[in-house]
């Protein structure tokens, strides 16, 4: 979450921070919205993105994990 932070909230793309929990984070901006949650399953983490108007975002975000 820490991540989802620095990249898309003010010190990154400067969406404001809607809603946080352990297991998902929310920003909204500029005409649109990035939505992230985790999941952790066994061995596996499960990382889900839904984008509006930071579909480019999005994906580089997920480059960097």
């Amino acid at each position: 979450m820490d991540r989802a932070s620095k990249f898309f909230g003010k010190g990154g793309e400067g969406l404001e921070e809607k809603e946080r929990n352990p297991c998902c984070i929310s920003f909204e901006g500029g005409g649109g919205f990035v939505s992230i949650s985790i999941d952790d399953v066994k061995k596996h983490r499960i990382v889900d993105v839904e984008a509006r108007e930071f579909e480019y975002q999005a994906k580089q975000f997920l480059r960097k994990l």
